[in-house]
């Protein structure tokens, strides 16, 4: 009776979420009223007051908000502004300089920001039309930058690494280090895509080196110092052991504001600007996660996420069967789900059959993340692509954009493939802290 309840209660949130119910709602119903069905209107009501509390009074939490008012610092002061200049400059020589240039100011953006949808916007803003007055064709600058935008969540700071640390109960630092790799093969196999598009289609992206007139290297690199600076105190002290991640965001928030004060690019107005963007922020991504701890709960109540643990392990799936199911079920959840409500709705679920079979939990979320941040450049609700649409609607449609994203896709796919059939290359930083 009990996991009848449990398969009901999923099904039930689906359903909901296919009527565009907020997914903090649709978890927190249902969660509400499988516990009161099943036990009473007393113990619900219990759940539902105990738990935002325990969820969210947990220490490691406090990094989310810290990370987030880093990022949004950084990113009102303008500490972030000459990423692309930077890149530009050391890469002019390269064939299709402009759009490896914006794939790599990107990951450097990444470094001090954590979201895919505030690095896409940055970026495309500043990208887009230098990329198009230079003959690159709209759909495929603007696909570029989309998927350039999906680094955001893979290179620390990454708020959804935190979130899923926490659920994982597993270090949230080696998860960090794992991004950094997975982050770096992603942009490389993003400038490949660029690469071979300059040899088979010139006409889409032009080949030619920048012109080096007005590109001075040196003082580019010099006009990035408060973000190199900042990396280096966040990334050091992470792999030194100096700080904890929790820590780190702490270190992090408290480094932009002094770098924003020493530079003069804080302003009263720029400050209050970011505080209330975190606030903002950090309210919506809390009430999801109490949402999905209060759904655990549930789960763990109707006995369904050991039953389906028992299952897996005695259907005695192959490895490489198990991780296409869960690589397919994040593949559709990203058409349709932003991220962090597809990591929230699938980990109460996915965590009890991975302990049970043994699986590396800081390599699956490294995995996770890349594949939730797959979902940010796939029809139908691909959310990057509507974020250039709104930056860069006069150069291409969404349509063009989608269409722009495809052979960065395959880059992806790529990717994911080799973290799959080589852990070891995700897990050899993680392995030597």
């Amino acid at each position: 009776m009990s996991i009848t309840v449990g398969f009901m209660g999923v099904a039930v949130l689906f359903v909901l979420l296919a009527l565009r119910v907020p997914v903090a709602i649709g978890l927190i119903g249902v969660s509400f009223g499988g516990v009161a069905w099943m036990l009473g209107l007393t113990p619900a009501i219990g759940i539902v007051s105990n738990t935002p509390f325990s969820f969210i009074a947990n220490w490691t939490l406090s990094a989310v908000p810290m990370f987030l008012l880093m990022g949004f610092v950084s990113y009102h002061a303008g500490l972030t502004a000459g990423l692309f200049e930077a890149a530009k400059a050391v890469l002019r020589r390269v064939p299709g300089a402009l759009a490896i240039s914006s794939i790599f100011a990107c990951s450097g953006f990444a470094a001090v920001c954590g979201s895919s949808l505030a690095t896409a916007a940055a970026m495309g803003r500043i990208a887009i039309p230098e990329m198009v007055r230079s003959g690159y064709s709209p759909s495929f600058a603007a696909g570029s930058i989309a998927a350039g935008g999906t680094i955001g969540a893979l290179i620390p700071p990454s708020i959804l690494m935190i979130v899923y640390g926490v659920f994982a109960e597993t270090s949230i630092t080696k998860v960090f280090v794992g991004g950094i790799t997975i982050g770096i093969v992603t942009a490389i196999s993003y400038s490949v895509i660029v690469l071979l598009t300059c040899w088979l289609r010139p006409d889409i992206a032009p080949p030619r080196p920048l012109d080096a007139e007005g590109l001075d290297t040196k003082k580019a690199l010099l006009n990035i110092w408060p973000v190199l600076l900042l990396m280096g105190v966040v990334f050091g002290g992470l792999f030194t052991g100096t700080f904890t991640a929790t820590e780190a965001g702490a270190v992090g928030a408290l480094g932009s504001l002094i770098i924003g004060i020493v530079t003069k690019r804080l302003t009263w107005s720029i400050f209050r600007i970011s505080m209330i963007e975190t606030l903002q922020t950090s309210a919506s991504l809390f009430i999801i996660g109490v949402g999905a701890a209060m759904f655990t709960r549930f789960l763990g109540l109707t006995g369904l996420s050991g039953f389906l643990s028992n299952f897996v392990a005695g259907a005695d799936l192959p490895y490489w069967q198990l991780m296409a199911v869960v690589v397919i079920i994040y593949l559709i959840l990203g058409m349709f789900m932003e991220p962090f409500g597809a990591m929230m709705v699938t980990l109460p679920v996915l965590l009890p059959i991975f302990r049970q079979e043994g699986i590396d939990l800081v390599w699956f979320g490294v995995l996770l993340v890349k594949l939730l941040e797959i979902g940010m450049i796939t029809p139908p609700v691909g959310m990057n692509v509507f974020v250039i649409r709104n930056v860069a609607s006069q150069y291409a449609t969404v349509t063009q954009i989608f269409r722009g994203v495809v052979p960065f896709l395959g880059a992806d796919l790529v990717v994911v493939i080799l973290s799959i059939a080589f852990p070891a290359f995700i897990l050899y930083l993680p392995s030597l802290m």
